[in-house]
């Protein structure tokens, strides 16, 4: 730990909602779906060019988790999105020791060293037994846009190799899981980066801790100090983050208070640091009212970052359980910025 609360946490900024729309921006009736059957989680939306680009794990077919697809969508205003490929695929079968059977969390970042955009992604292998999880060993896979420079945003997309995963170096707090939810960050000419992991059995909590690298391409290593980070006390995932002004933000997928996972279906997690390395404790984030037509989910899940718009609010896409349904869409969530 970083030590006692006093010492990390500094005054946090304040969101507020202003307006969220009565339904997801991909549901699952969409035309662009191609198949998708369970929707959406985790990822990256950013703006480039006058135009929003979405990095998004499709839950693509039975077996559930199994069956997935890394896409690329993009869209005009975030709020009409076409689909525009696949990046890349599993074939939905839960082979023995196949480290790539399900893929996740595509975060595309780029590199100024190769001028191209790095995408890094976690790859699991199958769990055996009642002791392991459906997700073990999780990967942290990086790869190449084939096309230079910032308008090689869409790829296509080569791997170049694996940044972080299980081995010698691997904490005590790191479970079964492995490495996952990868979002490296710039700070003072270095990189940081977000990991999680979670133990399957006896069943733990979704910590989150940080690694280091020297360039976006690593080598990436785990800090010596700090880990866990002291966000939340039970469940934190795919953290995404932003610097505004002098400031990282991050915004996560959180639970309702609880001593495991609760659902909660209006709330993301955010958090605030100075450095990078020493972070607030986390608040929730309301990202649907609490009552009416827009408050369509029934378990918030992944944020897929704050996008700063030119008059000072904020876009946030963030994938949920729609109610009633097996189907996790995409959402929606305007956002302003309030002084402190």
């Amino acid at each position: 730990m970083l030590g006692a609360p006093d010492r990390f946490v500094f005054s946090p900024m304040r969101f507020t909602l202003t307006s969220s729309p009565a339904a997801p921006v991909i549901g699952p009736r969409h035309p662009g779906l191609a198949g998708n059957r369970y929707g959406f989680e985790g990822g990256r939306v950013l703006r480039q060019g006058g135009c929003y680009h979405l990095f998004t794990a499709e839950m693509a077919d039975d077996p559930f988790w199994v069956k997935m697809r890394l896409a690329y969508w993009t869209s005009p205003d975030a709020v009409n999105w076409h689909r525009v490929r696949t990046l890349f695929e599993t074939p939905g079968t839960l082979t023995p020791g196949d480290n790539r059977f399900s893929l996740w969390t595509p975060i595309p970042v780029f590199n100024e060293s190769e001028d191209r955009w790095n995408l890094f992604y976690v790859a699991y292998r199958p769990g055996q037994g009642e002791r392991e999880g459906l997700h073990m060993h999780g990967q942290i896979w990086r790869a190449i846009s084939q096309v230079p420079g910032r308008d090689g945003l869409g790829g296509p997309y080569q791997d170049a190799g694996i940044v972080l995963q299980p081995d010698a170096a691997s904490q005590p707090w790191e479970g079964q899981q492995g490495t996952a939810s990868f979002f490296p960050f710039e700070v003072n000419g270095r990189w940081l980066s977000f990991y999680c992991s979670h133990q399957h059995w006896p069943l733990g909590h979704w910590p989150v801790g940080l690694a280091e690298a020297p360039a976006l391409a690593g080598p990436w290593t785990r800090c010596a100090t700090g880990n866990p980070v002291p966000i939340e006390p039970v469940f934190i995932e795919n953290p995404v983050v932003t610097k505004i002004g002098d400031v990282f933000v991050a915004v996560y997928d959180n639970c309702a208070p609880g001593e495991t996972y609760v659902a909660d279906g209006l709330h993301v997690g955010i958090s605030w640091s100075k450095d990078g390395k020493n972070w607030s404790r986390g608040q929730p984030l309301a990202v649907q009212p609490p009552d009416g037509p827009a408050q369509w989910s029934e378990d918030i899940r992944t944020p897929l970052g704050l996008v700063p718009e030119d008059d000072g609010t904020f876009t946030l896409l963030y994938t949920g359980k729609l109610r009633g349904s097996n189907f996790w869409p995409m959402g929606l969530a305007r956002l302003r910025l309030l002084p402190d």
